[in-house]
């Protein structure tokens, strides 16, 4: 059955794929929800049995001395216009077409059609499992070690997991193309492979060179996923965005909350979502993140948080008892080992120092000493300067 009504129908290579074959039947045959808004969304709207009243905030409803909104919630109605505060007894628009085309202007791809928007990353891979795989038969492959929702989803879902471990020796944390191409060669039905990069928890960008060779492997007919949440504190040029473009067989999700992919896939998946996921507020703070003041802002951000890591990188290698600093450091946190007496990553002593820190020292990291390749680890989120002085502070104080 062939997916209609696309004004660009994607790429054409690799081709060895074809995305047809991998949807569920039961939803490719889907005939979508039409909501009321896919129809009209302005005038006296009395077509969605919504509250015509208005809605039931009480700084909204009344303007008394009593009504005022907390500070997290005054600061959010503040970036509403008043169009917009008018409307939130409405429902929301299905589509958020506006924040789909400054996604896609941001991210170059080429029009709202290459984007879905989900509520966070969580919600869009679930969806992909949804679309792309039949519980109970199907599995998809994932390299640990890895984001673990990936696993989470797939066990709701009822899909096999195929675990093909990344090379991780020497905080290397890179795919494995050997046994990937046997696993592929002895498992032609996989559906998805998730590649996470920059990886967590590893932290570590997975080549462009390296995805574009799974993309064009004939012994992979699936749909390679590219998970990039922390993509924007990688240096430059790294993102798997551009390759949407080119690929048939690539979607990258982002953290924001949203898919990048070629449309027929995007169609799909919004045939099946849910008709209002993505509230008005939501939708309206996106869009002004994305605005030239809020890109702006980001990158002072992400600058910021970017020389921290490197102070927070040279603080941890001069504390005793802090061992390697693991992987390639490309994201917003730093993985780093925990030694024992003998000069060993110690998971026991790592667990200590995440418990007492966290328990009695109002500081807390990750332990993640039980992921392949990461024994004696401690994950840390960069923070702001004095939050990772605190850190190495503790630390330090600990392992003395």
């Amino acid at each position: 059955m062939p997916i209609l009504g696309l004004k660009s129908p994607g790429p054409s290579k690799p081709s060895h794929f074809s995305l047809e074959p991998l949807i569920r039947p039961n939803i490719l045959a889907l005939q979508p929800y039409r909501c009321a808004r896919d129809d009209y969304s302005a005038g006296v709207l009395l077509d969605a049995n919504e509250n015509a009243i208005g809605p039931s905030l009480p700084s909204l409803a009344k303007r008394g001395p009593n009504a005022e909104p907390g500070p997290v919630a005054a600061q959010t109605l503040s970036l509403l216009s008043e169009d917009e505060l008018a409307s939130l007894n409405r429902y929301p628009s299905p589509t958020h077409d506006d924040l789909k085309r400054a996604i896609a202007k941001f991210r170059g791809v080429p029009n709202e059609e290459w984007v879905f928007l989900g509520v966070g990353s969580d919600e869009v891979i679930d969806m992909l499992y949804r679309v792309l795989c039949v519980p109970g038969k199907d599995r998809v492959m994932t390299c640990p070690p890895t984001y673990g929702m990936y696993k989470v989803t797939a066990n709701v879902n009822d899909v096999g997991v195929l675990e093909v471990p990344l090379v991780t020796e020497n905080g290397a944390f890179q795919l494995d193309e050997q046994a990937m191409n046997a696993a592929f060669k002895a498992n032609p039905d996989l559906k998805m492979l998730f590649i996470c990069s920059p990886g967590n928890p590893t932290g570590t960008l997975i080549p462009l060179d390296v995805i574009k060779r799974v993309l064009e492997n004939p012994l992979f007919k699936g749909v390679v996923v590219v998970d990039e949440a922390y993509i924007d504190f990688a240096p430059e040029d790294n993102s798997a965005a551009d390759l949407v473009n080119e690929y048939a067989n690539v979607c990258v999700t982002q953290t924001l909350g949203y898919l990048l992919a070629p449309p027929p896939l995007i169609q799909i998946l919004t045939n099946t979502k849910a008709p209002y996921n993505v509230s008005l507020p939501t939708a309206s703070l996106a869009l002004s993140a994305l605005s030239i003041e809020g890109i702006a802002t980001m990158s002072l951000a992400v600058a910021t948080l970017n020389q921290n890591r490197k102070t927070l990188i040279e603080s941890l290698s001069n504390v005793k008892g802090v061992g390697r600093i693991m992987g390639g450091n490309h994201a917003n946190f730093v993985l780093c080992e925990i030694l024992d007496d003998e000069g060993n990553p110690s998971n026991q002593r790592a667990v200590e120092v995440y418990k007492t820190m966290a328990e009695s020292r109002g500081v807390v990291v990750r332990f993640r000493g039980t992921e392949r390749g990461c024994e004696g680890c401690l994950r840390i989120t960069v923070g702001t300067e004095e939050e990772c002085r605190e850190a190495v502070k503790q630390i330090s104080a600990l392992l003395e």
